[in-house]
């Protein structure tokens, strides 16, 4: 007999749209778990294996490639319903100037008013030192005061911690937590447990669970 899943993991996960401006993002029915980051840091590839699927979110070795907001239903084993949403990654020099604009008006009408938001997962590359976009992204969040819902909670994942060396790990995300002024948790997503580990941690934190 194969054992019971856990209470929050997910079970069901479905596309549900895309949207290329603001006026095509579906109804703020169900609380909402957003991903972030720059481009080619790994969302796509964390959002898949958080659902525990391979190929639901589209992934792509090419930089800045999702342009839309797209949103996915899910259902966790206690019955919990929520959204999960792919933004668009920042930071990719090689789009013109009008493009990125339009992009960044996009994102930042959907994380400060979008009533249904309750925690932005903010990811970044555990290779990489922690950017001039991440900081400002987190600064925006952290001064929204739409009356509209609660102060919205925050996580930083550090990505393809796989490809660190194990000797260097903790110094990574050391150096990540100092720049940040904030708590990092180190992932590969390659790795279910730590997947597992971490999304632990987004339902107890952020999530009302069904009732």
């Amino acid at each position: 007999m194969s054992a019971e899943p856990t209470p929050r993991r997910i079970v069901e996960a479905a596309f549900v749209a895309a949207a290329a401006k603001l006026d095509q993002l579906p109804a703020p029915q169900l609380q909402e778990i957003a991903f972030a980051g720059r481009s080619n840091v790994g969302k796509s590839t964390l959002m898949n294996a958080v659902m525990g699927r391979r190929n639901l979110v589209r992934t792509s070795s090419t930089p800045g490639c999702t342009r839309t907001i797209s949103f996915f239903s899910t259902k966790l084993a206690d019955k919990t319903e929520l959204m999960l949403v792919d933004l668009p990654g920042y930071g990719y020099a090689q789009r013109s100037h009008d493009e990125r604009r339009s992009w960044a008006t996009m994102i930042e009408g959907y994380l400060l008013h979008r009533p249904s938001l309750r925690a932005v997962v903010l990811l970044v590359d555990a290779r990489r030192e922690f950017q001039e976009d991440d900081h400002q992204l987190l600064e925006m969040l952290d001064q929204s005061q739409d009356p509209n819902r609660a102060k919205l909670g925050t996580c930083i994942v550090a990505t393809k911690l796989d490809q660190v060396q194990k000797s260097r790990q903790a110094a990574r995300l050391r150096a990540l937590r100092e720049q940040s002024a904030r708590p990092v948790i180190g992932l590969s997503a390659l790795e279910p447990p730590s997947v597992a580990a971490f999304w632990r941690t987004v339902c107890h934190d952020w999530l009302t669970p069904a009732e």
